[in-house]
């Protein structure tokens, strides 16, 4: 069976599909000497043409670094990116995939260059790409892209210091969109603002999808706001996936014992159902990506752990339909 879990029915239209990523940086742990931090290692998914793909997982498993290497902001250590039935390298066709993907970056304070202007920071792709032919159609591109935003017009000379957070966030969505992308990879864009923003941020980025037919790869810890905004999420621990399915599936149907102790840790708003739902308490202590033994990199805290568990690693297999898992206990 294929290490990449997609449908692949006649007719599913995949856009992105990467095979095999890893991602290692080398880290210095002594006087001449090196080890290889495995952020990545060999992740492998794909995502259909309109879909939403969610990747979840606690702080420092990998997922933002899944998102910059799929974007060639690092360079891989191993495996491919195809993008709409072409394989990602250098020249041509690295330049017109970074015309085609972009990333919504996840703070809003420091991702915004202080000294340029609204109006220059989010021309900055156009720019780069020669997307206009007069400085006329450029504020017209401008205007046009803060007004699906929610900004005015009169705010593009202004500098980001003057704006709050999310006023931020919706600067850097404007710049991503302006090299007309089909792709856009959100890296936690709403885990540094307030509740209330929050949900502003994600009904702006789901109507942007409807209206420009973009594709999302939507990374975040916060389950709910994943389980609302995406269409298929994937579980990460320590650099690999270790589940995923369908929202809804996923949900109610946890097969992974990390999802399930991640969704366990969901807040139910319903005093009744929170008392009768049972916390999945996880034992020990996240392992360093530096000493990752044999086995599966979940061992160390699954109640579920046997021999064979220590010994190999889980292949990500597909356990039901649309549904795949690597643990050997699903199996």
């Amino acid at each position: 069976m294929s290490n990449v879990p997609v449908s692949e029915a006649p007719g599913s239209d995949v856009l992105l599909d990467v095979r095999h990523l890893k991602m290692y940086f080398p880290v210095n742990t002594g006087f001449l000497k090196s080890t290889m931090l495995k952020a990545v290692d060999d992740v492998s998914f794909s995502i259909r043409r309109g879909e939403t793909l969610g990747l979840v997982g606690e702080s420092g498993c990998g997922k933002t670094t899944v998102g910059r290497t799929l974007l060639q902001l690092y360079k891989p250590t191993d495996g491919e990116v195809w993008f709409d039935g072409k394989k990602i390298e250098k020249g041509d066709s690295l330049r017109e995939f970074r015309r085609r993907a972009q990333l919504v970056f996840q703070d809003p304070y420091s991702s915004l260059n202080p000294r340029m202007t609204v109006a220059d920071i989010v021309a900055e792709p156009m720019d780069v790409h020669g997307l206009y032919k007069t400085q006329q159609e450029r504020y017209e591109k401008i205007t046009d892209l803060l007004a699906r935003v929610g900004l005015s017009s009169e705010q593009s000379t202004r500098y980001a210091h003057e704006f709050s957070g999310g006023q931020r966030q919706r600067i850097g969505i404007a710049r991503a969109l302006a090299s007309n992308p089909e792709f856009i990879v959100c890296d936690e864009p709403v885990s540094a603002l307030d509740v209330s923003i929050q949900a502003q941020i994600i009904n702006m980025l789901e109507e942007l999808q409807q209206e420009l037919k973009l594709t999302y790869l939507f990374i975040a810890h916060d389950l709910s706001v994943v389980k609302h905004i995406s269409n298929r999420i994937a579980v990460m621990y320590l650099g690999h996936i270790v589940e995923m399915a369908e929202a809804n599936e996923l949900h109610h149907h946890p097969v992974h014992p990390y999802t399930q102790s991640l969704l366990s840790a969901v807040p139910i708003p319903d005093p009744d159902r929170a008392k009768a739902s049972q916390r999945i308490i996880l034992q020990g202590d996240v392992p360093s990506p530096l000493r990752v033994g044999p086995g599966c990199v979940f061992q160390g805290r699954c109640s579920r752990c046997t021999a064979k568990c220590k010994e190999s690693v889980p292949e990500l297999k597909e356990v039901s339909p649309g549904h795949f898992c690597a643990c050997f206990q699903a199996e």
